[in-house]
């Protein structure tokens, strides 16, 4: 089996995208990235489903809280209860998904894969800029003038994004058929020091609904507060 890369967060996008890329014929392995964010529960969370759907996991850290600019890398409140698709909110980090996906390609590179796969959705989602189909076709056209292997001749690089266009109770119907572990997942933005959901910010929020809406009973464990 070919390998792939899956830029991996123990969240639900992004772990329903690693069973797609085993569906897809490939053995993926999970990248899951440190960078300082408030939420880093989410890597205990990567640890177990990538346990779960046994995938190899590298974690690699860096700080994007030297940046700041973000509600999850620096002092900022996450938001709750707020209007969701009003503009880019505070919890976008900036170029976050431009830094982890370039370091997705650079552990392509040492692994000979060719092929990158990334769980970001433009329709259920906060409006962030590097969620978009421009960003994904983009990234994909520098990541063939960027790397040895792609001027060398030896890589031809796809970036695969499966969730782009589905709604978020398209991407769980589709994990559910596919086995993925959901109760397992972690999307919250401010947990609390247990590891359990707000419920009330963007993600917690997009995420209950996609459950309801697709007729799938939600595992999320809540924080009674």
């Amino acid at each position: 089996m070919r390998p792939a890369v899956v830029l991996f967060s123990g969240g639900l996008d992004s772990s329903t995208c690693l069973a797609i890329a085993r569906e897809d014929g490939f053995a993926p392995h999970a990248l899951a990235v440190r960078y300082g964010q408030r939420h880093d529960y989410e890597l205990t969370a990567a640890e177990r489903v990538a346990r779960a759907l046994g995938a190899p996991l590298k974690v690699i850290s860096l700080d994007l809280r030297a940046i700041g600019g973000s509600a999850l890398t620096g002092d900022l409140e996450v938001p709750k209860d707020a209007p969701i698709g009003g503009g880019i909110p505070i919890t976008y980090v900036p170029a976050r998904n431009t830094v982890l996906l370039a370091l997705a390609l650079g552990y392509a590179e040492t692994l000979d894969a060719q092929d990158l796969y990334l769980g970001v959705n433009a329709i259920d989602y906060s409006g962030y800029p590097d969620c978009r189909p421009a960003f994904v076709q983009a990234f994909e056209k520098l990541a063939n003038v960027a790397t040895a292997a792609a001027v060398e001749g030896r890589a031809s690089y796809r970036v695969h994004a499966p969730l782009l266009q589905l709604t978020k109770a398209q991407i769980i119907q589709r994990g559910a058929r596919l086995g993925v572990p959901y109760g397992l997942t972690h999307s919250c933005y401010d947990p609390d020091e247990r590891g359990r959901s707000c419920g009330r910010c963007d993600s917690c929020r997009l995420r209950a609904q996609g459950f309801r809406d697709a007729g799938v009973p939600d595992p999320t464990v809540y924080s009674p507060g």
